[in-house]
């Protein structure tokens, strides 16, 4: 009797370690119904834990989601690495699983969230008191290429289930200032996911896009005393040389002053607009290119005239108007919540005021004239 009482209790701690320590699964095929299937993250008792096999990161300056936190995941296949690219997003290996969860801050009055919150990850895991989950999205790399999948999470904040075909969420958002703004976030469905995802207007394939040594090159959040590209290299995530990590660009911080007013306006466009608004881009026919490496001059918006915008111009003659913001077409597009003129023309519903502050700011003080 002992024995089998011995085994059982064996059995409910083998059980209940599996619970707590969920396993990255890839899936070469097939659309699973249920997040926890890929194993990166589980929600229990009230805490939202990251799989010991998947790595958490952020971005120095990243794409602005409704106000939305992140938490960014990403597990590769067992002694597998990415390969380092200094200008486009790293060569990650079939098997390669990324996450990212979308949720806010909460005071608990149901449907209304947090424009600000701080709320990340500690030692792999985030308590969810005082937080809404709202989806997870699963990109993997497969055999033929990426896919991109939503998970919608349920209100008990304990598993996402697959929505291929998107979701529309209505929410209030509770601005810093007291101002209420009720809004539809939206979850993108699978065209819409290749929307931002397919860089490359020929290719139309699906590729991550803030895997880039730019967006990365930063202070780890999760390893003190870490630079975040370090760790990758320490941790056998990312094959690059010392000198290539030594040089490896780097992005500012949006939000934080210590950075140059240029640097942080071009940091904001490029994590806002780049992937679509470069020469391969799906909006290469724009003739606008907001890449960090791009000089400022026609190419980059400046005194340039719209090409194929529209009615997305607002009336205005050109995309930067140096000394003038209220001129720019850059700052109506950004600023307005109308979807026929809004960029980004998806992942928004709200405008950015402190971004929007930013690039007329930046404007502002841009020297020259567009004659």
């Amino acid at each position: 009797m002992m024995r089998v009482c011995a085994a059982l209790v064996a059995c409910f701690v083998i059980a209940a370690c599996s619970e707590k320590s969920p396993t990255p699964t890839f899936h070469a095929e097939g659309y699973p119904e249920q997040l926890s299937a890929w194993g990166v993250l589980s929600a229990r008792n009230g805490v939202l834990h990251v799989s010991k096999g998947a790595t958490p990161y952020d971005l120095a300056t990243p794409l602005f989601s409704d106000y939305a936190l992140k938490l960014r995941a990403v597990s590769l296949p067992d002694g597998a690495a990415a390969s380092y690219d200094a200008e486009d997003v790293f060569d990650l290996p079939v098997g390669t699983i990324i996450s990212k969860t979308f949720y806010y801050e909460t005071d608990g009055e149901p449907g209304v969230v947090r424009a600000q919150g701080t709320r990340v990850v500690k030692d792999g895991a985030m308590p969810l008191r005082g937080v809404r989950l709202i989806e997870t999205r699963i990109l993997a790399h497969r055999e033929a290429g990426w896919i991109a999948l939503a998970y919608v999470w349920n209100e008990a904040q304990t598993e996402a289930r697959l929505k291929r075909t998107g979701e529309v969420i209505p929410l209030t958002l509770a601005r810093a200032d007291g101002r209420r703004e009720a809004f539809n976030y939206l979850v993108p469905n699978a065209n819409q996911c290749a929307g931002c995802h397919a860089t490359n207007n020929t290719t139309r394939a699906i590729h991550p896009i803030g895997l880039k040594a730019r967006h990365l090159n930063k202070p780890s959040t999760f390893n003190a005393g870490f630079n975040q590209l370090d760790w990758w290299k320490a941790s056998g995530l990312l094959e690059v040389s010392e000198g290539e990590a030594a040089a490896a660009p780097k992005n500012a911080v949006w939000g934080d002053a210590a950075f140059s007013l240029d640097a942080r306006a071009r940091a904001y466009l490029d994590a806002n607009c780049s992937h679509c608004h470069s020469n391969v881009g799906p909006a290469d026919t724009s003739g606008l290119d907001l890449r960090p490496s791009t000089p400022l001059g026609p190419s980059y918006g400046y005194c340039k005239s719209p090409i194929a915008a529209g009615n997305g111009s607002g009336g205005l003659p050109f995309d930067f108007v140096p000394g003038h913001p209220e001129q720019s077409i850059a700052v109506f597009r950004l600023e307005t919540t109308d979807p026929a003129a809004m960029m980004p023309e998806l992942g928004r519903a709200v405008t950015h005021e402190e971004g929007v502050a930013l690039i007329r700011e930046w404007i502002a003080k841009m020297d020259g004239s567009c004659g």
